[in-house]
């Protein structure tokens, strides 16, 4: 005879560990989401700070966490107290599947926080935090909420208001407990340098990557699948007394329409939001109001209608910009990712809403309602007072923040002695109108650009410029046109640099050009500057700022026995736009070249 009890709890089982599965999927989507939105010369503290998260986190939670989860339920709903009995999972096999689901949801509680502190924590503060989180601070509110502790039913705060807390998949559990952990650790740790004026106006800085940000919420997505249906745990229930299976077709569809259709209409109402208010649709806050949306329904999804969650998911998009803008602008907090508006607010407003719009109705609607605004309540009020805890000890023994100039040179080099990206060359630099221009780079001080593809070019002490290949041209004059005088008597006229800075999008032209008029070499170089073509505004989550440096390309070619002129006027030929920005040609006297294969020099090295 079949046994129809085994067969749909295997079938659970390995639903559970798919779940498991797609939720992990969701670290690297945050990864990207945080890395995105900093600047590039701390990209790596962040991934590194994200993988510390899972690394340590799912250890620390084995070992602590998740018997103290057991506990705080034990301790806050009259059940008897057995330390040996919540923490008999760490010897018991049949437990550890259970074990890693409580895992998952503990380590995107850990993460949450990463994004708001980025830029400017120390790591070793942060890695104390996160064992913090992952060993007391979810797991108390785990316990309270679902492990029939003090916001269930049978716990003494359901007992007093006789209704039991509802959120089917962490939209407070998880998400606003690590937005609200976050928008703490933030305001203790301060703001970035640069990040207010001197009478307290927020100033813009931009990430590197509205890409990387993107892709990471579009991941987050995916994985947010198995995090709100994955938690419908039951995939097939079973009679045995009938000898029957029957699908949960109904629940998880539930979930699953409830999650898309909040996703979607998020990305849609913060669009709406920003181009209202900025006049341009902003496609960062349209992935944080898509994560918003889903975090608000996370809760929920299992309760509601599908039109109610359109409504709850709406709203969570809509609130992301106007509550990011009110931390940031009201509260003087440096929030870099969000992470408040997206999962603290949020998952808050969407989780109280779920007596508003359940299917069927609550009868005891008034007691529900209560229950959910207490449950916010309770978890946000642990959520400040125990991470201000830890962050107290973690400042009494290393410190917050690390220094000044640290801060300058990115926490890649800082912290970790590396660069997230070594070779990449500065694109611009952001004058804010403020004290000072600030020079957003990849990793380097500010006040510090790169223009020649690597080399530092600063006329204080700059006294060597490559401009033929690799010799030395070293006299006595430093032109502004990366060239150099050479004196007349030594100069045989005989090989030439022709450099020009062009548009990018002229490039392709002008190789053509100097195709038809033969020129013999070229070498062309990334880079960014300033000229005649005038400064552009742009915006960084809806805050303005001016970029005066432009892209543009760098061509040189060293010629002899063409006419410099020539090659000259086909660069201007191929590169004409008649607007400002089309660039400039320089001609420059080249003293000797040298050929490495062959060791000839003059014009036959050319």
């Amino acid at each position: 005879m079949v046994d129809v009890a085994n067969i749909a709890s295997g079938v659970n089982t390995v639903w559970t560990l798919v779940v498991c599965f797609l939720i992990f999927f969701m670290q690297p989507g945050f990864a990207l989401l945080e890395a995105g939105q900093v600047r590039a010369k701390n990209a790596g503290n962040v991934v590194m700070k994200n993988m510390m998260d899972w690394s340590l986190g799912v250890l620390v939670f084995f070992l602590v966490g998740n018997g103290v989860y057991a506990l705080a339920g034990m301790l806050t709903s009259g059940q008897a107290v057995s330390v040996a009995n919540a923490f008999a999972y760490i010897n018991s096999p049949t437990s550890w599947i259970g074990w890693l689901f409580g895992a998952v949801f503990a380590m995107t509680a850990a993460t949450i926080v990463s994004g708001a502190v980025a830029e400017r924590i120390k790591f070793s503060a942060y890695v104390f935090l996160a064992i913090c989180l992952t060993a007391v601070i979810y797991p108390v509110i785990g316990g309270f909420a679902w492990s029939g502790g003090l916001l269930a039913g049978s716990g003494f705060l359901g007992q007093i208001i006789g209704a039991g807390y509802e959120d089917f998949a962490g939209a407070t559990v998880v998400h606003m407990l690590g937005g609200v952990a976050g928008l703490v650790a933030a305001y203790m740790v301060g703001p970035r340098r640069g990040r207010f004026d001197s009478e307290g106006n927020p100033r813009p800085i931009p990430g590197h990557s509205v890409v990387f940000a993107v892709i990471g919420t579009l991941i987050l997505a995916f994985g947010w699948y198995g995090f709100n249906v994955g938690t419908q745990a039951s995939v097939l229930s079973a009679n045995v007394d009938a000898q029957t299976l029957s699908f949960n077709g109904a629940a998880l569809g539930r979930v699953a329409l409830n999650t898309t259709l909040a996703m979607g209409i998020g990305a849609v109402g913060s669009t709406i939001v920003t181009t209202m208010q900025e006049g341009k649709p902003d496609p960062l806050f349209a992935a944080n109001g898509l994560l918003a949306g889903l975090v608000a329904i996370t809760g929920a999804c299992a309760h509601v209608t599908w039109w109610g969650a359109l409504i709850i998911g709406l709203v969570g998009g809509v609130q992301t910009p106007i509550v990011y803008r009110w931390v940031v602008e009201n509260l003087k907090i440096d929030d870099v990712c969000g992470v408040f508006a997206v999962h603290g607010s949020a998952g808050a407003i969407g989780t109280i809403l779920i007596p508003v719009f359940a299917a069927g109705g609550y009868a005891d609607f008034v007691p529900q309602l209560a229950m959910q605004i207490a449950g916010v309540i309770v978890i946000a009020v642990w959520t400040i007072v125990t991470t201000a805890i830890a962050l107290k000890i973690a400042d009494g023994i290393w410190g917050l923040r690390v220094d000044e100039s640290e801060e300058e040179i990115g926490l890649d080099r800082g912290e970790h002695g590396i660069e997230a990206y070594p070779e990449f060359v500065d694109e611009g630099v952001v004058t804010d109108g403020g004290e000072r221009n600030q020079v957003r780079t990849d990793g380097g001080a500010d006040d510090e650009i790169r223009t020649d593809g690597g080399v530092n070019m600063d006329t204080q002490d700059t006294h060597e410029i490559r401009t033929d290949g690799g010799v030395d041209v070293d006299d006595r004059e430093l032109r502004a046109d990366g060239g150099e005088d050479v004196d007349a008597e030594d100069d045989d006229g005989e090989i030439k640099l022709v450099m020009a800075v062009i548009r990018p999008d002229r490039l392709g032209e002008v190789k053509k050009s100097l195709a038809e008029v033969g020129a013999p070499s070229l070498t062309v170089t990334n880079v960014s500057g300033r000229g005649s073509q005038p400064s552009t505004t742009e915006q960084w989550r809806g805050e303005e700022y001016v970029v005066d440096l432009h892209q543009k390309v760098k061509l040189e070619c060293v010629v002899a026995d063409i006419p410099a002129e020539d090659v000259a006027d086909a660069i201007r030929e191929g590169a004409k736009t008649g607007e400002p920005g089309d660039g400039k040609v320089f001609i420059i006297d080249v003293e000797d070249a040298l050929q490495i294969r062959t060791g000839k020099t003059g014009p036959e090295a050319v």
